[in-house]
C-alpha cells in the first residue's frame, strides 16, 4: 500500500478543529439566508477539537465582492454550540464563513493558573508564556500598531520583573489577555470550505403594512373611471390609517377581445371595464397604462405625492396577457398555440380565462422574453416603484426567477419582490430562496387556535425563518375568506389583530375596513367584484373597523418588539377559542402580550399566565403592566389571571409589562 507523503500528512493533521451544523446555512450554502439592515443576524456552529485545550472562534465576514474580512468573535453557548451576532450596515449581498483556531495562550493561562493554585512550581510554565508572547509579537503582520506596541510594553515588564509572583501578575493581567487575543499566533486555524451568502434587504421588506386599492373605483361614482389624480385625493386616507405601501393591481391597457363582464360573466356590456389582470391592448402592454387612468405624468405626481405622506407605491407584476397584447403579434414564438391555428387560453380546469393567454419560457422564448420582462421591471423602477407584487410566480419557472431577481437587483439591491403563490409549501419556500423578499402565506386561511399555533411556530422556529417573511394578507381581490363572510364585524376585528401583530408584514384589500364580506354563493369570491366593474364606497359607512386599524398600526410603529418577527412567543391561556402570546425585544424593555378571542359569535374567558418568569420573577411576584387600548396603567400579582373577551364589545386585549425597576 502507497503511503502519503509527509506535506499530506502535514496538512491532514493541521486540521484538527471541526466546524459542524452552521447555521443559517440554506441548501449549504445554495441560497441566501435574508436579515435586515441593522438587525441583529444571529450565527451559529457546532465548533470542536481534540484533548482540552481551549478553542476560540470567529465570524469572517464581508460585502460580496470586498476582498478583506470583518471578524466578529464566537462565544461558547453549551455542548459545543458557538454563537456571533453580526449587523450588516448596507443593503445587498453580504457572506460569511466560520473561523476557529487552538488558543494556545488562553489554554497556558487556564493550566498555570491550576498550577499556582495548587502550590507548585511554575518557573517554567513562566517561560513558556513569555515565549508565547514573543512570539506573537515576532508575527509582523498581526494586530495595529497601537496593540502591538501595548504587548511590547507588557512584555518588557514581564521581563524585568523583580519576583516570578510580579511576572504572573502581569502575563494573567486582562490586558495581556485581550492583547493576545488580538495578535497570537493562531494554530491550527481552520475555516469552513464553504462561504455562506446572506442577502440584507431595507427595513420595508422585513416591516411594512399594505393597503390595496384599485385606482379606477377612487372616483366616488360607479359612473365615472378613476384617475390616478383621484387616488392622489385618497392618500391622507390610507396614511392616516397608518399604512405604508399603496399597492395596486394592474394599472395597463385592457383588452376587449373575450373582455369579462360583471361578476366574472362570460359576456361584457359596452361599458364593463373588464379585469384588469387581462394586460394588452392596441394601446401598449406592460410598460403603458391605462388611458382612463392618467399619463405617465400624472403617475410620475402620484409616486411623489404617496412620499410626501409617507407611502410607497407597490405594483402588480402579472406576467400574462390579452389576446389583444402586442407582443402576441410582435412576439408569437412567445406563445403556445394550438394545432388548428388558434393561440392557448390559460386554464385552470374547469375554468378557462378565455381573456387571457399565458407566455411560456423556453423554447424560442429564451432569451428575448426573459429580458423583455426584467426590462418590464426596470422600466417601472425607472418610473419610482421599488416593491412589486408578483402574481401566481410559482406558475413560472424557478430559473427565472433566480436570474431575474439578480438582475434587478444589480441595479437597485432595494427592490422588493412579493410572491403571491397559494400554492404547495415547498414550492412557496423555494420561492423565497431563489429571491422573493416576501411571501403570501397560508395564514388566511388559518384560523383555529391550534392552526395558528402550529403555522406560527413553523414559521418563526424552523429553518424556513432565515429565508421566508410571510405578509399576513387578510384578504385580497381574489380572495373573501369563508371566515370573513360568516363572522360579522367581530371577525373583522379579529383577523386584523392577528394579522398585525403576528406578523410584521401584513395587509388588507381596501372595502376590509368596512367589513365589507358579500360574497358569491359558496365561493371565497367578492360578490360585485372591483375586478370586473367599477365600485363606490361611503369610507365612513357605519360599522367600520378604522379605529382598529389606526390603534394596531400606531403600536406596530411605536413598540419595537412588533418590528420582529421570530421573537413570537405563546403562553398558557386554558380556552381554546383564546390566542394568547407575546412579543418582546431582546432586553425585554418592550414586552407586549395580546390575547385574541378567536370566535367571533361568542364571549369567552380563560386563565392565563403572566410570564413573570421571562423577568426572573417568582410565580407570587408583581409587575407593572399597561393596557394599551386604554392607556390605563395597572399591576398584576402573582402569574395566574384571568381575563375575559366579549367579541362583541373587543375580541382583542393588548398589554405592556413593565420590567422591573423600569419607570413607566
Amino acid at each position: 500500500m502507497d503511503r502519503p507523503g509527509q506535506a499530506l500528512l502535514q496538512k491532514l493533521a493541521a486540521n484538527r478543529i471541526a466546524i459542524e451544523t452552521v447555521e443559517p446555512a440554506i441548501d449549504g450554502g445554495r441560497f441566501a439566508a435574508k436579515t435586515i439592515v441593522g438587525e441583529r443576524f444571529r450565527i451559529e456552529a457546532d465548533i470542536f477539537c481534540d484533548g482540552h485545550e481551549i478553542i476560540a472562534a470567529a465570524v469572517l465576514h464581508r460585502r460580496r465582492g470586498e476582498r478583506t474580512w470583518s471578524e466578529t468573535p464566537m462565544r461558547h453557548l453549551v455542548n459545543d454550540r458557538w454563537r456571533a451576532t453580526v449587523v450588516f450596515d448596507e443593503v445587498g449581498h453580504h457572506e460569511f464563513r466560520i473561523a476557529s483556531w487552538r488558543d494556545l495562550f488562553a489554554t497556558w493561562r487556564m493550566d498555570t493558573a491550576k498550577k499556582h493554585e495548587a502550590g507548585q512550581q511554575i518557573a517554567l510554565e513562566l517561560q513558556e508564556g513569555r515565549l508565547l508572547v514573543e512570539k506573537a509579537l515576532g508575527v509582523r503582520t498581526s494586530g495595529t500598531p497601537h496593540d502591538r506596541s501595548a504587548l511590547k510594553a507588557l512584555l518588557a515588564e514581564v521581563t524585568s520583573s523583580a519576583s516570578e509572583g510580579d511576572a504572573l501578575a502581569v502575563l494573567m493581567s486582562e490586558d495581556m489577555a485581550v492583547l493576545m487575543r488580538r495578535l497570537a499566533v493562531r494554530v491550527n486555524f481552520t475555516q469552513t470550505d464553504t462561504i455562506f451568502p446572506v442577502f440584507v434587504d431595507r427595513e420595508r421588506a422585513g416591516f411594512s403594512a399594505w393597503y390595496e386599492l384599485m385606482p379606477r373605483s377612487q372616483s366616488g361614482s360607479p359612473d365615472r373611471h378613476g384617475t390616478f389624480d383621484d387616488v392622489i385625493t385618497r392618500l391622507p386616507y390610507v396614511r392616516d390609517l397608518g399604512f405604508d405601501v399603496l399597492y395596486f393591481p394592474p394599472i395597463h391597457p385592457i383588452g376587449r377581445t373575450n373582455r369579462k363582464g360583471r361578476n366574472n360573466s362570460l359576456t361584457a356590456g359596452p361599458d364593463d371595464p373588464g379585469s384588469p389582470y387581462a394586460i394588452g391592448a392596441e394601446e401598449g402592454g406592460h410598460d403603458a397604462i391605462h388611458a382612463e387612468l392618467g399619463t405617465f405624468e400624472d403617475f410620475a405626481r402620484l409616486v411623489q405625492a404617496a412620499r410626501e405622506h409617507g407611502l410607497e407605491i407597490a405594483l402588480d407584476f402579472a406576467i400574462q396577457c390579452s389576446p389583444d397584447h402586442p407582443w402576441i403579434r410582435d412576439h408569437p414564438e412567445w406563445f403556445d398555440w394550438r394545432p388548428d391555428g388558434t393561440i392557448k387560453f390559460a386554464e385552470n380546469p374547469p375554468k378557462k380565462y378565455e381573456d387571457i393567454v399565458n407566455v411560456h419560457f423556453y423554447r424560442d422564448a429564451i432569451p428575448g422574453l426573459w429580458y423583455a420582462l426584467r426590462d418590464i421591471v426596470l422600466f417601472w423602477l425607472e418610473k419610482g416603484v421599488r416593491i412589486f407584487r408578483v402574481d401566481n410566480p410559482h406558475t413560472k419557472p424557478l430559473p427565472f426567477w433566480e436570474w431575474m431577481i439578480e438582475e434587478v437587483r444589480q441595479v437597485d439591491p432595494g427592490v422588493i419582490f412579493l410572491a403571491e403563490a397559494f400554492t404547495r409549501p415547498k414550492m412557496m419556500k423555494r420561492l423565497a430562496k431563489v429571491g422573493f423578499n416576501q411571501s403570501y402565506s397560508y395564514f388566511t386561511w388559518r384560523n383555529t387556535k391550534w392552526e395558528l399555533t402550529e403555522y406560527l411556530t413553523e414559521l418563526t422556529q424552523t429553518d424556513c425563518r432565515h429565508y421566508m417573511r410571510p405578509n399576513f394578507f387578510v384578504n385580497t381581490p381574489d380572495i373573501n375568506p369563508y371566515y370573513l363572510q360568516t363572522s360579522g364585524r367581530p371577525g373583522f376585528r379579529v383577523r386584523l389583530m392577528l394579522a398585525a401583530t403576528l406578523g410584521t408584514n401584513y395587509g388588507v384589500y381596501s372595502g376590509f375596513e368596512l367589513c365589507e364580506a358579500e360574497a358569491m354563493p359558496g365561493k371565497e369570491e367578492y360578490l360585485n367584484s372591483e375586478k370586473y366593474e367599477i365600485r363606490a364606497w361611503d369610507w365612513d359607512r357605519s360599522g367600520n373597523i378604522k379605529v382598529d386599524i389606526m390603534f394596531v398600526n400606531r403600536l406596530r410603529h411605536e413598540n419595537p418588539a412588533l418590528r420582529q418577527f421570530t421573537n413570537l412567543k405563546f403562553y398558557n391561556a386554558w380556552n381554546d377559542n383564546i390566542l394568547y402570546f407575546g412579543k418582546y425585544t431582546d432586553d425585554l424593555s418592550n414586552f407586549l402580550l395580546f390575547a385574541i378571542n378567536l370566535d367571533p359569535h361568542n364571549p369567552h374567558g380563560a386563565h392565563f399566565e403572566v410570564p413573570l418568569w421571562e423577568f426572573g420573577l417568582t410565580d407570587d411576584a408583581m409587575i407593572e403592566a399597561e393596557d394599551l387600548v386604554t392607556g390605563q396603567p395597572f399591576t398584576w400579582t402573582g402569574k395566574v389571571q384571568h381575563m375575559f373577551l366579549d367579541p362583541h364589545q373587543r375580541p382583542y386585549m393588548a398589554w405592556r409589562l413593565i420590567p422591573p425597576g423600569n419607570r413607566r
